[in-house]
């Protein structure tokens, strides 16, 4: 219903879907909008629990951040809260870090087409390394979205949406690995 409403204001306000400037354009040098809901138009912040897990599987280290703590609800753009929790996570990365390339995945919930989700994460994934850059000199850094693709819990259980898997599920993970 969101969609179509603030659809339906772009059309009756002859205004352009909202894009972001910042964002630089695909491979095909297009930068693609997003026809965002009404509600992102006064910066809502999707209310979540959770905020970041740290995970380890040898020396990779995977810390995942909710979209909650990172951006408005279906924007690509840090909120404050963002960019000071981002700084925290460039420092782990320098101290704890072996250097090298440090990947930056974004994920969505099943909500929205699938072309939606995937544009969704690539540009929330390119302001979360756009932001670590210059807070990681020396490293390389990746940005790869993949949308609804590689859910961390099921979005739907016994048919059900199920809200808080589906929170968990918005997110974006920093991948590095460990100093041996």
């Amino acid at each position: 219903m969101f969609r179509s409403l603030s659809l339906a204001l772009v059309v009756l306000l002859g205004a352009p879907p909202f894009a972001d400037p910042t964002v630089p354009p695909d491979a095909a040098g297009v930068v693609e909008d997003l026809v965002l809901p009404v509600e992102d138009i006064v910066g809502e912040v999707e209310s979540l629990d959770g905020t970041e897990s740290e995970t380890k599987q040898g020396r990779q280290v995977t810390v995942a951040l909710t979209s909650d703590v990172l951006f408005a609800l279906d924007k690509w753009v840090l909120t404050a809260q963002a960019k000071r929790r981002l700084r925290e996570v460039a420092t782990k990365v320098r101290s704890d870090g072996a250097g090298g390339v440090v990947r930056i995945n974004g994920y969505t919930d099943d909500q929205g087409t699938d072309s939606y989700n995937l544009t969704l994460s690539r540009k929330r994934a390119l302001a979360v390394q756009r932001e670590l850059q210059p807070l990681l000199p020396g490293l390389t850094l990746q940005a790869q979205g993949y949308g609804e693709s590689r859910p961390k819990l099921p979005n739907v259980i016994d048919g059900k949406p199920d809200e808080k898997n589906r929170a968990k599920n918005r997110r974006v993970e920093i991948v590095f690995d460990a100093k041996q």
